[in-house]
């Protein structure tokens, strides 16, 4: 196709995302029902170009311009499901979040059970970019079993094992220390498949009770208290994409007060209850290189 064919302007669906809409894939599912209008006409198929000379509505409502993309890093405790809504009714994690953050979506998901850092953003195309496996950043977890293993067994998941017709990619595993009956260890995945690493341990034969993710990419949850909140700085925001000051971290209980840097805190008898280790902004890995070595959170708790 010449250039010059190429239609103006961006695919709705991107631009409901940047406008923080929703991710670009929900705004294609609203644009199907028919939620979306263009210049009063509305619409069904994601497959249109818009400029900034469109008027665009969502269920009636102008569509808000733009605001500069954003990061939070949040604490997840266990027990809230990651999605909007639940039809069980359980509560999520965007019930628990202090009122004035704006809207936001998160990148990727926890699982009920799982706690730790979960990244949010109030910018969908910013959302689907740390989510694509291109991007190729490490996420990080402690994990706790029921049982033992043996290195043997662990070298298995280093390769890359199947389980039930799923292929998962080699992880990076490193087995930190037994406790009585159970053992931690501490381990890395760039794939992030739904319930990989609990699939992928039962597959061993042993039970994971205990899942919590530290790092994602160079973002460390670092001294992070479960339910609280902070904002990544724009600047550090911009050198971990690869672009190139902003306001100061800001950093919130789920009541909206302000929350104190708490001291570094190590793990007691039930296992680490903060990721102790000083937080750091960002680690000094490049983009898209994972967490440094030696942030791999918190060290497994002493008997």
């Amino acid at each position: 196709m010449d250039k010059n064919d190429t239609p103006e302007g961006d695919r709705i669906a991107k631009v409901l995302a940047r406008a923080g809409v929703a991710s670009r894939r929900e705004a294609e599912r609203m644009i199907e029902d028919g939620r979306v209008k263009v210049n009063g006409t509305r619409i069904f198929s994601p497959a249109l170009n818009v400029t900034q000379k469109d008027r665009i509505t969502v269920d009636g409502a102008p569509l808000a311009a733009p605001e500069p993309a954003r990061l939070w890093l949040y604490h997840k405790p266990a027990g809230l499901v990651t999605s909007a809504s639940d039809e069980k009714g359980r509560k999520t994690v965007f019930d628990e979040l202090p009122d004035d953050l704006p809207r936001v979506m998160s990148v990727g998901r926890l699982d009920l059970n799982s706690e730790g850092l979960l990244l949010l953003t109030n910018d969908g195309e910013l959302k689907r970019r740390l989510e694509l496996p291109s991007t190729g950043w490490l996420r990080r977890y402690r994990v706790r079993i029921n049982g033992s293993v043996s290195e043997e067994k662990l070298d298995r998941l280093r390769r890359g094992i199947s389980v039930e017709g799923v292929d998962y990619q080699p992880m990076q595993v490193t087995f930190d220390r037994q406790q009585g009956a159970n053992a931690w260890l501490t381990i890395g995945l760039r794939e992030g498949k739904n319930r990989e690493i609990r699939r992928v341990m039962a597959a061993l034969e042993v039970t994971v009770n205990r899942l919590i993710r530290v790092s994602y990419g160079p973002f460390q949850i670092g001294n992070l208290q479960p339910g609280e909140v902070e904002e990544i700085r724009p600047k550090v925001l911009r050198e971990q994409l690869g672009e190139s000051d902003g306001p100061k971290v800001q950093r919130r209980r789920p009541d909206g007060s302000p929350g104190a840097r708490p001291a570094v805190r190590g793990g007691g008898k039930d296992g680490p209850r903060g990721p102790g280790g000083a937080r750091k902004q960002a680690a000094k890995a490049q983009p898209g290189r994972g967490a440094p070595s030696g942030g791999r959170g918190p060290k497994p708790p002493k008997r």
